[in-house]
């Protein structure tokens, strides 16, 4: 174990090496598979079944939850992983309309999501699509800063429920970040831990409050050989952890907005 912990910051240094670019292929996949759960959920909302994880939230006392929305997760696609995450949480006293101006609030987010957003704005609006720009740092053993960005398409079903849709249009690895040496690296290069994160948002007022639920589908780089030991916590673990710190911090932000 001295061993490892001794020369764990010289593998750090030399991850750089391991450096992957999307593969087309890969990148085709994940469109195919986005365009599949975008219909599976479209049909769901559809049959009225808002909020999926309803029953089972409730089961948990309003509680987070967070489970595999397919299997397996993650989905090897060559030279990259299609990560599929789902999960849901009850926000007592929260309202629909709550949630939606949180989630519409895009330059709050920077508040709302921390540590993990750290920069947020809307670049521009019309009517319910935004389209906005986070500043993401993703940070387990080490820490990769994003510049992302993404458009959002709102629907309300009625004055008590809703959903929307947001994919990134662009992820870009941001290298020495807070430097004079800062630069972005162009889209589908550097490390990889996160190609493009697109997410499913549904919320229903009823029984006292609010559910939430979000499915999270991403893309990001296999496991160079040998390094899982190191990389497999980063790519395998951090998306789940992602989504569930991001609903714990929405049920946050929308009782605060509701004080």
């Amino acid at each position: 174990m001295f061993m490892v912990i001794r020369f764990l910051p010289f593998l750090l240094l030399a991850l750089p090496l391991f450096a992957a670019g999307v593969a087309p292929e890969s990148a085709a996949a994940f469109k195919a598979y986005d365009r599949k759960v975008e219909q599976e959920i479209r049909a769901r909302i559809a049959s009225g079944r808002i909020v999926s994880l309803r029953e089972r939230v409730k089961r948990n006392g309003g509680k987070a939850i967070v489970e595999s929305g397919a299997e397996p997760n993650p989905n090897d696609v060559g030279s990259a992983y299609i990560h599929d995450w789902l999960g849901a949480i009850f926000i007592p006293g929260g309202t629909a309309a709550g949630v939606k101006t949180v989630l519409q609030n895009f330059d709050r987010h920077k508040d709302y999501y921390q540590p993990e957003v750290i920069g947020s704005k809307v670049l521009s609006k019309n009517g319910d699509e935004f389209h906005s720009a986070l500043r993401l740092r993703k940070k387990k053993i080490l820490t990769v800063i994003l510049s992302s960005e993404y458009t959002t398409r709102f629907t309300d079903l009625s004055p008590l429920a809703g959903y929307s849709i947001a994919r990134s249009t662009k992820m870009s690895e941001v290298e020495n970040p807070g430097t004079a040496g800062e630069r972005e690296l162009p889209p589908g290069e550097g490390q990889g831990f996160l190609w493009n994160l697109n997410s499913y948002w549904s919320w229903e007022e009823r029984e006292g409050g609010v559910y939430v639920e979000c499915r999270a589908i991403s893309l990001s780089r296999d496991v160079p050989t040998g390094l899982g030991w190191m990389i497999n916590p980063i790519i395998r673990d951090l998306p789940k952890e992602s989504l569930e710190a991001t609903l714990i911090n929405t049920r946050k932000a929308v009782l605060a907005a509701q004080r």
